[in-house]
Parts: structure tokens; C-alpha cells; sequence
């Protein structure tokens, strides 16, 4: 009998079960795949993601990987460009894109350190009822054999697909369809020091360091173009990069040293997050367009949340359903903001009439950073792009703006 059994050993899952395990909670970790493995990622770890490794004191690990630190960050939308950083949070301005190979084994790795068993290679074959309440859990090993484990709490962070979010029916809102495309590959040569956001209209381009001295380049199209440009992936990537000069230059002088990833499968929700027995976590619970980058910081914050709640409830100071209740309103108040501008960017609008705004802050520091804060979901978006924020900004920008 365990305390919690977590589905799912990436971002969300391994850094719930890791501190559960820290808070003296009995915890089973299980996933599908080995570690180290690889899996689709936006790979953005902002300030405030990082700043979250930071307090578990597994920060120093994932700098100790070669990880490349990010200190600038590009915000180009073709007619004017601004660079600068965002906010530091807790100290931290630094930004990370790590591959995922190394940083699911980092955290799946602080997991077991903390306690926690961990079964890999072991996939979730149903879950275990006591009457209307989630008991325990249905578990195929490789070998075939299959075994059963019960548990106070089972916590889905199996990704948007979350079978436990299936097996348990939980209830969708804030439901919008797919609205983007993606491919996106690893270059070496380019020499890449920066986060860069190419903004067009219908296009988008992000390029950042990663791990090996490596680029990663995500390109992202309506998702009602992704099978016209699938059928020639390389010619139709390399003509979206083109609109980004510079960068399309640097591209034609390296090699790509991995195929392309992508999908259009990119579905936009909220799931109520807790029941009899049960709670989702990471992209299980909460899922929205990878253009924002905003996933794995996310999943941080949204682990620290259930852990803090769970706890809570199985050491009793709290009932169970009133904590797990704080944790739903607790993450959707903290991301109703970044879904908003998710929402919005995922939309591929035109960037141009943004110029004014950008001309006028381009010389100015605190505003840069104002900017690249919402970027980085540390600042509302309606703090930057409000019309009476902008309105003072052009305003004192005086008339050439």
C-alpha cells in the first residue's frame, strides 16, 4: 500500500513523485518507457521554471549537463527587433533548453533518491476501484506479467493522451481545437548563444542552444496547412526559416544531425484535475500550444502545486477534496494568463502593427524586459500589451513612434 502511485515519470510526474518522497510520503513511480529516452518537447525552461529546479536543489545538476545558459533573448517580428532578458525570478534570468533525454533522467534519477520506487519499462493496464473511488493501479511488465498496486492517491501525468484521465472520465472545458503544426529538427554549426523568437505572420521560427552544442529549430504553420507541408518537410522548413535571414544564412552552413519531429495534434484544454481517489498533472490535466514554450515550467509549478496539496491531504490537515479543490483553482488562476497568450500567439496573427510599440522600446531596458517577461510567463500580457500601456509607451516615445 502506497501513499500515491504516479503514472507517468517525465517534467510533471518525476518532479510530483521526487517531492511527495521528500515530504516522507511512500510513492510508486511508473512509466511506459526507459529512461534515458527521448520524447517530443518544446524544451523552454524559463526563469521561473528554473527557478523551481533552483529550490529543489537540482539546478546545479542540469548546469552540470552541458546545458547551455540563456541570457538573451531575441523577440523579431521581421520589421523590428528587440533583444534583452525577463525578469529574474528568485535570482534567476537565465533561461534553458535542455534535451530531453537528460533532464528526464535528472529528475527521474532526484526521484528515486528521494525514496521514491521507481518501475520503468511498466505500462498501466487499468486502474484498481473500490466501489466509485480509485484505489490502486493495473501494472504490465515488460515480461508480461501483471500486478496490482494500491495506494491512497494515483496521479495521472501521462501526457494529453492520459490514460488515467481516460479510465476515470475526466471532465474537459476551455476546450480549442488544434491551431498549429509543428516540425522541428537539431543543427550543428550555427553557433547559437540566444533564444530567438521569429514572429510572422502565419510562420513562426524559434531557435535555442541545446545540449552538444546543437540548435534546435521548431517551426510552426496553421494546422490546416501541416499535410500540404508535410509532403516535402525539408524544402517547405527551410523556405519558412528564409523568413528570418539571418538565420536561414547560419542554417545553410550547418548540418542537420537528427530527422525532423512534428505533429498537428496539438489539442488546446483544461481536465478537471482531481476526483475519488484521484488527480492529473503536467499535460494530463492541462494542455495548450507548444509555440509559447510553455510546458515544462508549467509542469514545475503545477507539481509543486499537487504535491503541496496531497500532502496536505494525506497527512490530514487538510481534507483530501478541499486540497485537491485549491490545487485545481490554485493552477488555473496561475495559468489563465499564459493560456490566454498561448491562445493568441497560437493564432499566427499578423505581427506587423506591433512595429510602433517595438521602434519605441527598443532603446529601453526595463521595457524590453517588460516584453520578454510576458514571453517568458512571468508578467500578464495585459501589463505589456494594454492599451493604455501602450498608449504611455508610444506616447513618450514622442511623435516619431
Amino acid at each position: 500500500m502506497y501513499d500515491a502511485i504516479v503514472i507517468g515519470a517525465r517534467c510533471a510526474g518525476a518532479s510530483t513523485a521526487m517531492l511527495l518522497a521528500r515530504a516522507g510520503h511512500s510513492v510508486l513511480l511508473v512509466d511506459r518507457a526507459t529512461f534515458p529516452s527521448d520524447t517530443m518537447s518544446t524544451h523552454f525552461i524559463h526563469p521561473r521554471g528554473g527557478a523551481k529546479l533552483q529550490a529543489w536543489g537540482l539546478l546545479d545538476d542540469l548546469r552540470a549537463s552541458g546545458v547551455p545558459p540563456i541570457t538573451k533573448t531575441v523577440f523579431d517580428i521581421g520589421s523590428a527587433t528587440i533583444a534583452g532578458s525577463a525578469d529574474p525570478v528568485d535570482g534567476l534570468a537565465e533561461w534553458f533548453c535542455p534535451r530531453r533525454t537528460i533532464l528526464d533522467q535528472l529528475l527521474v534519477d532526484a526521484a528515486a533518491e528521494a525514496g521514491c520506487d521507481v518501475r520503468t519499462g511498466t505500462r498501466l493496464v487499468d486502474l484498481v476501484w473500490d466501489a466509485d473511488r480509485v484505489a490502486g493501479v493495473r501494472l504490465g511488465s515488460e515480461s508480461g506479467s501483471i500486478t496490482d498496486e494500491r495506494a491512497s492517491i494515483v496521479v495521472g501525468a501521462d501526457g494529453m493522451r492520459s490514460t488515467v484521465a481516460r479510465l476515470v472520465d475526466a471532465e474537459i472545458y476551455n476546450e480549442v481545437p488544434s491551431l498549429i503544426g509543428v516540425f522541428y529538427s537539431y543543427w550543428s554549426g550555427l553557433d547559437t548563444n540566444d533564444a530567438a523568437f521569429h514572429i510572422r505572420e502565419g510562420r513562426h521560427v524559434l531557435a535555442f542552444p541545446t545540449h552538444d552544442d546543437l540548435t534546435c529549430i521548431f517551426v510552426a504553420w496553421p494546422a490546416d496547412e501541416f499535410e500540404t507541408y508535410r509532403a516535402d518537410v525539408d524544402a517547405n522548413f527551410r523556405a519558412t526559416v528564409d523568413l528570418a535571414p539571418a538565420l536561414a544564412d547560419r542554417l545553410r552552413g550547418g548540418d542537420r544531425v537528427a530527422p525532423y519531429r512534428g505533429t498537428d495534434k496539438l489539442p488546446n484544454f483544461y481536465r478537471k484535475p482531481y476526483g475519488a481517489g484521484w488527480a492529473l498533472v503536467g499535460d494530463a490535466g492541462h494542455h495548450k500550444d507548444p509555440t509559447t514554450g510553455m510546458g515544462i515550467s508549467d509542469a514545475f509549478r503545477d507539481a509543486d502545486l499537487l504535491a503541496a496539496a496531497i500532502s496536505d491531504g494525506l497527512a490530514g490537515r487538510t481534507p483530501m477534496s478541499d486540497a485537491l479543490a485549491n490545487y485545481e483553482r490554485s493552477r488555473n488562476a496561475a495559468s489563465a494568463g499564459i493560456w490566454e497568450w498561448t491562445m493568441f500567439a497560437a493564432s499566427l496573427p499578423d505581427p506587423s502593427g506591433l512595429r510602433p510599440y517595438l521602434e519605441a522600446i527598443a532603446d529601453d531596458p526595463v521595457e524590453c524586459t517588460r516584453l520578454l517577461s510576458v514571453v517568458a510567463g512571468t508578467r500578464h500580457y495585459l501589463d505589456v500589451f494594454g492599451p493604455d500601456h501602450q498608449a504611455k509607451v508610444l506616447a513618450a516615445a514622442g511623435p516619431s513612434a
